[in-house]
């Protein structure tokens, strides 16, 4: 199900503290981007943060839940696979400074994540031969 713009409006509002945020579509629903990365998805009328294991753990103390996708079709067919992202707390939906500390954390999982990350080489380019 696609999110409604009222849905991606409620969550810029939600997350407006943070300054630096932008939003582009992701499968069937929304990924919101600061800092260059992104920090959070709005699936099926649920706002989703990355998050390591530290963070796992507050949010689901919190009444959070992962996000778990079904394959819909293919040799996968209706296996389930946990995505890296946990629900935000319903306590946080009514108010925006917690929704930002949660973001803020879930920005800096992003970031560390990246950084992890190898650089991506460019196709088409070569070394240049001596």
């Amino acid at each position: 199900m696609a999110v409604s713009s009222s849905e991606l409006a409620f969550a810029e509002d939600l997350f407006a503290g943070l300054g630096d945020l932008s939003s582009k579509r992701l499968f069937s629903g929304i990924g919101l981007y600061s800092s260059g990365v992104i920090f959070a998805a709005l699936m099926d009328e649920t706002i989703y943060l990355k998050a390591d294991e530290a963070l796992k753990c507050d949010l689901a103390a919190e009444g959070g839940s992962a996000w778990v996708y079904t394959y819909p079709q293919g040799p996968k067919a209706g296996a389930s696979i946990e995505m890296g992202y946990m629900s935000l707390p319903e306590s946080a939906l009514d108010d925006p400074s917690v929704a930002c500390e949660w973001a803020r954390r879930a920005v800096d999982v992003a970031l560390r994540a990246q950084a992890t990350k190898p650089a991506k080489r460019r196709l088409g380019r070569s070394a240049p031969t001596p």
